[in-house]
This record gives C-alpha cells, structure tokens and sequence, in this order.
C-alpha cells in the first residue's frame, strides 16, 4: 500500500521479503530473550501462551531466526544502495533497543519509551524503506504514514491495557501500568478520533483514488481497535483482542 501511494519508480520486489524477514527476527529474538531470562531466574513474572511457545521451542527457532539471517542478507546484496544503508541505520537502532530491553531490570523507568519507540520503529521500517526509493515524497504520502504510526502505537498501548485487565494482580510493566485504564483509554480515543479525522480530511484534499481509498482504509483499521477498546470484556477471552488487534495490518491489501 506504501508502495502505491506514490508510483514514481517501481520499488525493489526484494525490499517487503527482507521488511518481513527483519521483523520476524526481531520478534522471535526478544521473545527468546525474555525467556532465557525467566529460565535464568531474572524475572518472576509467569509465561505467557506466546513466551510458553518460545520456551519450549527456542533451539529450533534460534535455528529458523539463524536460517532467515543468511537469507535476510542474501537478498539485501541485490537491493538498491539507499535502503541498504536505510537498513543498517534503523537495524542499529532495533538491535541496541533490543539489547537494552534484555538488560535493564523488570522495571526500570526506560522500558516505559516501548510502546512509542516500538510503533516509531515498526512504522519507519515499512514506510521509510518505500520513501528511500523515491524521488519525492509527498504531503500525502506522510500524512498516511503518520496515520500508521498512530495506529501502530494504538495497537501497543491497547494491548498493554488488555494485558493489563488478563492479569490484574500480576500486570506486565508498562506505559499502562504507569498511567492507568483511564488515562490510556482517553489516549486511545483521542488516537482514533485523530486518525479518523486524517483518513476522511484525505479524502476531500486529494483527487487520486488509491490516496483515498487507503486513508479510509488506515481509518476502519482504527476504528477495529477501537471497537476492541470498547468491548474489552468480549474482546480478552481466548485472547481475541490479539487476533483481531494484529489482523488489522492485513486490511491495507483489501486495497489493493
């Protein structure tokens, strides 16, 4: 959907396999982390479905995440010089966060910055690797990238809350635990309203109709979160919240 918004000069096909793969890794890579943390008895906190999963099966993931590293660079020999060093900036920063991450303690003050920092990484991989490709980025073209921040911070911290309400006399340490249902819930609203009012602006300032169609799509993408917000209850059996809160970022193909 990046990729469209502004069909200058075709992007490298090679570029979304390398994105996935580097995400894939840094997920797996900190789950395994926070793991040998609870098998080294740094942290007290119980093992989640996912952490339980990542537990049981760490030697053949470090195996996969080793596997999808050789193929990660591989193909990043063959891509075009600007997002190679795009790559090695953002791959510094996501390595140094991850490596802080593992060695700060359950509740330093830091680990508060996840959820932001996590959304502006998340975001910046897929946007940024498309812009490095361009000649010119347009207004709209950051507008819909800002919109995909908010929504991605939206995830986090909503996930947060509802980590929050699955174990209310253990909860996770973050920016939910420190600033409370309330706070976060307004935060949340406010995050929608705001991408909402984005996505629909878009729509009357712009005449090409894949900007548009992808605005209000990167809208009903907030607005499904919202509607998480608003049933928590519903929502956080068998984890629901999960499926639906991570499936929005499939929506944006329904554009294509």
């Amino acid at each position: 959907m990046a990729t469209r918004l502004s069909d200058v000069t075709p992007v490298d096909w090679r570029t979304p396999i390398v994105l996935a793969l580097a995400v894939f890794i840094i997920y797996t890579i900190d789950r395994l982390l926070d793991v040998r943390r609870y098998e080294d008895k740094k942290t007290k906190l119980p093992l989640t479905a996912r952490h339980r999963f990542h537990y049981q099966y760490a030697p053949l993931l470090w195996r996969v995440v080793i596997g999808a590293g050789v193929l990660a660079l591989i193909l990043t020999y063959y891509l075009p010089t600007s997002v190679v060093k795009f790559g090695i900036g953002l791959g510094g920063i996501c390595a140094a966060y991850v490596g802080a991450v593992f060695r700060l303690p359950e509740r330093h003050p830091a680990l508060l910055l996840k959820e932001p920092l996590v959304a502006l990484l998340y975001a910046a991989g897929i946007w940024g690797s498309v812009w490095v490709q361009r000649p010119l980025v347009r207004g709209i073209e950051v507008a819909e990238g800002l919109m995909f921040l908010g929504i991605a911070f939206q995830n986090l911290l909503l996930f947060a809350v509802m980590e929050q309400r699955e174990s209310p006399n253990q909860p996770l340490f973050s920016l939910a635990t420190v600033l409370g249902r309330e706070r976060c819930d307004t935060i949340l609203r406010w995050l929608t309203f705001l991408v909402v009012a984005t996505g629909l602006t878009l729509c009357f300032v712009t005449d090409d109709r894949f900007a548009q169609r992808s605005a209000l799509m990167l809208a009903i993408m907030s607005l499904t979160l919202y509607a998480i917000q608003r049933y928590p209850n519903y929502f956080v059996k068998s984890e629901r919240y999960r499926w639906l809160g991570d499936g929005v970022f499939w929506m944006p193909a329904l554009v294509l």
